[in-house]
This record gives structure tokens, C-alpha cells and sequence, in this order.
């Protein structure tokens, strides 16, 4: 990395970033001021749904070509596309370089903005396909990457003060696939401070907004790619996952995320805040979009050029083509008992069931303790803890902690009042509590491998989250997803509805639809008054909510990614044919 800033405050230094980041986008492409006078500002006050508004379209920005790239085409399309020569990777990607501008200004889910550059990739990319030659699968096709990606010449800050002076001398590995394969990188985007909470917020690029309603977050830590992608400001993204951060983001913007089993996708060579060698809880790249068809173009180009070759952090491991089932049995993660479900996720949850039993699968209703959430998010969590280079980087260069991170602290410690025994290891010292911690996880494992076979199973249905998208600095742990973390285990987001009138009282009753007697998502009656102090968001906001994005989780057992994948593609179709 190489040095570009001076001893200057740091309020100073965030303005001139924040206005160099500004002058970025031509001035033909910043919204008039005329076009604010048709909603409430800030927006961060008032809820809007940007993509029921159409924003992008009324911004007067793109042109009609360029309105009917960005909203009409999935990636195979795309690609198929500029295959013909239909469409040039010069007009594509200038179509989503206006989109992710007008989105900035927007969400502001923008952090490095490289649209000069990706204009002349493309023309490159133009010249050789008129030559007969391509430079890979992916030729032409616009990608976007989450901040903490290096990408050569650009700057990696992730939010953070104690990377503001420097700049990327090379690109990421991925990164570099991802060229190899024909793609043009032309943005980055938000991240949380520290990128371990589920809010897109920090002092250096400010907060990133949910386009979906902007009242309330994006989720996190890939929020600026889950915003972005929301409003078709990308095809197909790239964030990292290490306790959720790009299934929650999917979940809480309305969009697909596919987190997969470590060391399968490249995740060496990027920016990070946590201690070197310090990887208990692996982190692992994956993708985002409007559909499964991105995510798996992305898992089929990507494995093309054997990864392992570029990265040496990941396994030696191809893409397996693979074939499932017409009829799935569906083992049913129930509500566990600490992290009680608000009613839009328990209707949806089981509205899913039903149809999904209506279209001939077996659903298998699993038990609470079976299944360890609590025991899961101890061990995600207790691990985290060990690292304390966050912390110290936000007291070292005087970075003022934003609130989410506050919020979520507090939430930490009350959940240490309702840890099991045998995951207290606070009179152990740190290789002590690691190793009662790695024991968990085997115990864990292990028990998924003998609920598996006990099962017959070929995936779980999981509720995402024990909400939808929550108030900004409100979201706060986020068991149903960190707990796949600490398993290590393939998991992909499916939206499926949105809040309704139907939540509105909070008391759903999911008697009639449960799937067997043992297999009830509990009511809020016998756990809120236990354990209340955890919930993200009351029952009473039901306006604020309306209309928020809903979805389903969906896993298997490690490395069966492909399973993981094409199963969700059944799934998903089955839910839409009947929805």
C-alpha cells in the first residue's frame, strides 16, 4: 500500500474524500435540484420506497436504451447479448455507471467510484471482440465489489480512519479473476465501521440508505452492494459474508445472496480490521443479485480458471455440476427460544412450508436444541471477541464509534446472561477459550452430520433473521445467520414477499399451518417477556415496516454448495409458481 495523505484533522480529510468521491460523477449526471421537490428530505427521515417511486427512471438521468439495459436484462442475458453483439460493453457500462451514480446520490451506497476507467476497459473489451477474440466468460459484463476488495489505484478505507492515506498497489485476487474472466469493476461499495455490524454506516462515507424504504437499514456488512443492487445499479455484486454480511443485506433490500462454504471462493488479499492469523470464524466471498441466474453465472465463470491458483487461502476445489430431486425433504429450523421471530417472518416462513408441501416436497419438523442457534452464535461470537484489532484501530486513530456499534455492544453482553454452560469460557484464558470454543463447533458439526442421516435430509429452511429490515442502528445480532458462520455452511437468502397487513397486530397464529406437532414457530407470548431486551424492533412499528422485503433461508452441509444452489433454484421457482 502506498501513502497519500498528511497529518491533517480528520474532519478535514473526511471532506475532501467526500468531496473528491463527488466530483467523480459527471456533472451530467447529478440529479437536478427540481427532482427533490417531489419527495421529503432527508431521506433518511422519511419513508420512501425508491424503487416502488421508480427514482431512477424520474431522475432523467439515463436514456430510455439505457433504462431498458439496466431493468430488463438478467446476466445471462447480458452476456448473451454482448455475445451477438446486440449490445457493446461500451453501452452497458455506461448504462450502469449512470444507474450507480444516480443510486449514490440516492443511498448513497458508493465508496470508490472508477467510471473513466471502466469506460475504457469496455472500449478495449469492444476492440478485441471486433477481432474475434474474447477475453473470457464474463466479457463485458459490469461488476460491482464491496469496499473492502483491493482494487489496484483505488482506495480500500472501509470506513475507516486508519486506512484513509492509503492506496491499493494491487488488486485482490478475486479482483483479478474477475478481470481475467472479462468483467469491467466499476464501483465499490459501503461498508459498516469495522464491517462487523448490520448497519452501512461510518465517519468516512456516511450512511447507506435502504432504497426499499429509507427509514430504515440495508443491512450489513455488504450494504452499499445490497442497496446498489436494489435499484439495478448493478447486475451482480461481490460482498464477503463472516456472521451474515451478505445474506443480511439480500434479506433486508429485497434481493438473492449466496453465501459459500469457506475457502471454495477467493477471500485472501483484502482489507480487513481483525489480527493477522486470527481466522477461528473464516470469512468468505460471495454473490448478490436480482436472481439465482447471477449467482450461478457468477459460481460457473469463477471456477473456469481453477481460483486456487490465484488465491492459496482456498481449496483446489471445482464447480460441480449436479443434479437434485424433483421432490426435496426440507428439515424446518424452528424459532429458537432466545431469539423469538417478529409475525412478517413467521408468516412468511410459513406461507413458504405450506406451498412448499402443497408442491409435493417433505417438510421434516426439527427440534430447537438439535438445531444450536444459541450454542452457534456463543462460539460465533465468543470468537470474535478474542480479536480485539477493531477496537484498537478505532481508539488508535481516534475514529469516534458509530451508534450501531454501540447498539450492538450492548446487545453482546446481554446475550452472555443466556449463554449455555459449556460455552462460558470467561475464567479461561485466550488459547483456553479458543480451544472450548473449537470443541463446540466439532460437537456442533458433528450433531448437524447425525441430524442429516437421522433425516434423510437434503436442505433446511432457517428463518433469515428474527426481523425484516429494522430502524437504522437498530439491527443488531444476527443469530440465523451467524450461526452458518460458525457451522460453515452453504446458506442462500430467497426474497418472498413483503410486510403486510397481516403483521400488523403481531399476533400472527401459525397453529393451523404447522408442519407437524413438534414443529410450531413459537408465539411471542412465552418468549418476549424472557428475553425481550434482544428483540431488534416491537411489534407496534407495523407502519414504519410495511412493506418491507421478506425472504427465506435456505442450507446444506459443507462444500455441497452446488446442491445448496440448485436446490434454492427449485425452491424458489416452486414459491413463485404458487405465491
Amino acid at each position: 500500500m502506498t501513502s497519500v495523505g498528511a497529518n491533517i484533522p480528520w474532519e478535514e480529510r473526511v471532506a475532501k474524500k467526500q468531496q473528491e468521491c463527488f466530483q467523480k460523477i459527471p456533472p451530467a449526471w447529478r440529479i437536478p435540484s427540481s427532482f427533490w421537490d417531489n419527495f421529503q428530505t432527508p431521506l433518511a427521515e422519511h419513508k420512501t420506497d425508491l424503487v416502488q417511486e421508480q427514482a431512477i427512471r424520474k431522475s432523467g438521468i439515463l436514456s430510455d436504451r439505457e433504462l431498458d439495459i439496466t431493468e430488463n436484462y438478467t446476466v445471462s442475458r447480458l452476456l448473451s447479448s454482448l455475445a451477438r453483439g446486440d449490445l457493446t460493453s461500451a453501452e452497458v457500462t455506461l448504462a450502469y455507471c449512470k444507474r450507480a451514480a444516480v443510486a449514490q446520490q440516492l443511498v448513497n451506497c458508493l465508496t470508490e467510484t472508477m467510471f473513466e476507467e471502466a469506460q475504457k476497459r469496455a472500449e478495449y473489451l469492444d476492440n478485441l471482440r471486433a477481432q474475434g477474440q474474447v477475453a473470457g466468460p464474463l466479457h463485458g459484463l459490469p461488476i460491482s465489489i464491496k469496499d473492502n476488495f483491493h482494487y489496484k489505484g483505488t482506495q480500500a478505507i472501509i470506513g475507516m480512519f486508519s486506512f484513509m492515506d492509503e492506496v491499493s498497489s494491487e488488486s485482490s485476487p478475486l479482483v483479478e479473476i474477475l478481470l481475467k474472466l472479462g468483467a469491467v469493476i466499476y464501483v465499490k461499495t459501503n461498508v459498516p465501521q469495522t464491517m462487523m455490524t448490520t448497519d452501512s454506516h461510518n465517519n468516512v462515507f456516511g450512511r447507506t440508505l435502504n432504497p426499499r424504504n429509507t427509514l430504515l437499514g440495508p443491512g450489513g456488512s455488504s450494504g452499499g452492494e445490497g442497496a446498489l443492487i436494489a435499484l439495478r445499479g448493478s447486475p451482480l455484486g461481490v460482498g464477503t459474508d463472516i456472521g451474515g454480511s451478505v445474506r443480511i443485506p439480500a434479506l433486508c433490500c429485497g434481493t438473492y445472496g449466496f453465501r459459500p462454504s469457506a475457502a471454495r471462493v477467493p477471500n485472501g488479499g483484502m482489507r480487513v480490521c481483525t489480527t493477522s492469523g486470527m481466522k477461528f470464524v473464516l470469512s468468505c466471498a460471495g454473490p448478490l443479485s436480482l436472481d439465482l441466474d447471477g449467482i450461478e453465472t457468477f459460481f460457473k465463470t469463477l471456477f473456469e480458471v481453477r481460483p486456487a491458483l490465484y488465491d492459496s487461502t482456498i481449496l483446489d476445489i471445482p464447480w460441480r455440476q449436479v443434479s437434485t430431486k424433483q421432490k426435496l425433504r426440507i428439515g424446518i429450523v424452528p424459532e429458537s427460544p432466545n431469539f423469538p421471530l417478529q409475525p412478517p417472518v413467521q408468516r412468511t416462513l410459513v406461507n413458504a412450508i405450506r406451498i412448499l408441501k402443497s408442491q409435493g416436497h417433505t417438510v421434516i419438523p426439527l427440534d430447537s436444541e438439535e438445531c444450536h442457534i444459541m450454542e452457534a452464535n456463543s462460539v460465533a461470537f465468543g470468537t470474535f471477541a478474542l480479536d480485539p484489532a477493531a477496537r484498537n484501530l478505532l481508539e488508535s486513530s481516534g475514529d469516534p464509534p458509530v451508534p450501531a456499534l454501540g447498539h450492538l455492544g450492548r446487545q453482546g453482553e446481554k446475550l452472555k446472561k443466556y449463554l449455555a454452560p459449556a460455552s462460558d469460557t470467561s475464567s479461561l484464558d485466550r488459547m483456553g477459550q479458543l480451544a472450548t470454543l473449537n470443541t463446540l463447533k466439532a460437537e456442533m458439526r458433528e450433531g448437524y452430520r447425525k441430524l442429516w442421516l437421522t433425516n434423510d435430509l437434503d436442505i433446511c429452511i432457517a428463518p433469515p433473521a428474527q426481523s425484516t429490515a429494522v430502524e437504522h442502528d437498530t439491527f443488531g445480532l444476527p443469530p440465523y445467520t451467524a450461526f452458518l458462520n460458525a457451522l460453515d455452511f452453504p446458506s442462500c437468502i430467497l426474497p418472498f414477499g413483503h410486510v403486510n397487513a397481516e403483521d400488523a397486530t403481531g399476533k400472527y397464529e401459525l397453529k393451523e399451518h404447522q408442519v407437524g406437532p413438534e414443529c410450531e414457530f413459537q408465539g411471542l407470548s412465552r418468549t418476549l417477556v424472557r428475553i425481550h431486551e434482544l428483540i431488534h424492533h416491537r411489534a407496534d412499528n407495523f407502519d414504519i415496516l410495511d412493506g418491507a422485503p421478506c425472504s427465506i433461508q435456505l442450507f446444506t452441509l459443507n462444500m455441497r454448495d452446488e446442491e445448496c444452489l440448485q436446490m434454492a433454484k427449485q425452491i424458489d421457482q416452486d414459491l413463485k409458481n404458487r405465491a
